[in-house]
């Protein structure tokens, strides 16, 4: 994996927000440049989590407080499209709630970056500030931003958190890439905390991964609204121990791609692992995400958002769809 990551390096290896125009990759896309990441691999660990267990840090959708709605009908659910004021389209990972019945959902920290594609690491890079707006669409493409369909505003960022505190390991710098989108509270009843088309998460991984299998939903403005295009399924790496458990890779026959990023990715039970952050270029094609549970840990710990839980999905995890 080291000769890997070395191959892979920046600026090879780009974000995935849809930005600017990706010239070593040739991608393009809407919005404004955001940051270059790195990318190399498990669970909770006691370095981000403390005491928090994933029973803890997890809830059933029933005993969440909160109405969902329907998930054939739910307007907003992991998957959907998000486009930050000032920022990148990205795609939305998974709900949360907290004590106080706000509703969120996730995306990476990088989509709100506010620097320049030089800005590689998350303790160190320039993001918008919390508060900032984010509209949930619909059917974004190169040529408009869709349909909102609801908004929110930037609750929690890893990056402006990292930087506020003065995090200092490498690791943890490098790859919690992890944002929480407030959902305005006249759209909390149009959501629903199932993955689209695989169902789930069934709960939280916490034992990494060592060539499982792995599902996703991606919903780039790239895709040309072509839904048949947003399920991804691949099939993780052995986790690189010199990364301290804060991210995976994993290979697909249809990699993520800028505007995926922040997608959500359940291991082969069905549990979250984690949330897309990088993609580098090469043969094959190797995507990174960061550990949700490592993530989720440090959003827990220093967001200031009390009671924050990861909601499992209404919708029984199927991974032969």
């Amino acid at each position: 994996m080291s000769g890997l990551r070395g191959w892979l390096a920046v600026p090879v290896t780009v974000a995935l927000a849809v930005a600017g125009v990706f010239a070593v990759t040739g991608c393009s896309g809407i919005g404004k440049n955001v940051a270059s990441r790195d990318f190399g691999a498990s669970g909770i660990g006691p370095s981000s989590a403390g005491n928090d267990t994933a029973a803890q840090v997890v809830v059933a959708a029933e005993r969440a407080g909160h109405q969902w709605a329907a998930a054939g009908s739910a307007a907003l659910a992991p998957g959907v499209q998000t486009y930050t004021q000032g920022g990148g389209q990205c795609t939305a990972n998974y709900v949360f709630v907290d004590d106080a019945g706000g509703v969120y959902l996730g995306q990476a920290a990088h989509c709100a970056g506010a620097g320049n594609s030089a800005e590689t690491n998350g303790c160190m890079a320039h993001n918008l500030p919390l508060d900032t707006a984010v509209n949930f669409t619909h059917n974004g493409s190169l040529h408009s931003s869709g349909t909102t369909i609801g908004t929110g505003q930037l609750a929690y960022s890893s990056w402006s958190t990292m930087r506020a505190l003065g995090e200092s390991d490498p690791n943890t710098c490098a790859y919690n890439d992890f944002s929480l989108v407030k959902v305005d509270q006249q759209f909390a009843d149009k959501v629903n905390p199932s993955l689209p088309h695989w169902g789930g998460p069934a709960g939280l991984n916490t034992s990494g991964t060592a060539g499982g299998k792995v599902y996703s939903y991606g919903n780039s403005s790239l895709r040309a609204g072509i839904s048949g295009l947003s399920p991804q399924r691949g099939e993780s790496r052995a986790d690189d121990n010199s990364t301290g458990g804060w991210t995976h890779a994993l290979v697909s026959r249809t990699p993520g791609i800028p505007g995926d990023s922040g997608s959500a990715y359940l291991a082969a039970d069905g549990q979250a692992l984690g949330t897309l952050s990088t993609l580098g270029i090469g043969v094959p094609v190797v995507n990174n995400v960061g550990d949700i549970g490592r993530e989720l840990a440090y959003a827990r710990a220093h967001s200031g958002i009390t009671g924050l839980r990861l909601v499992l999905g209404t919708e029984q995890f199927n991974p032969n769809r």
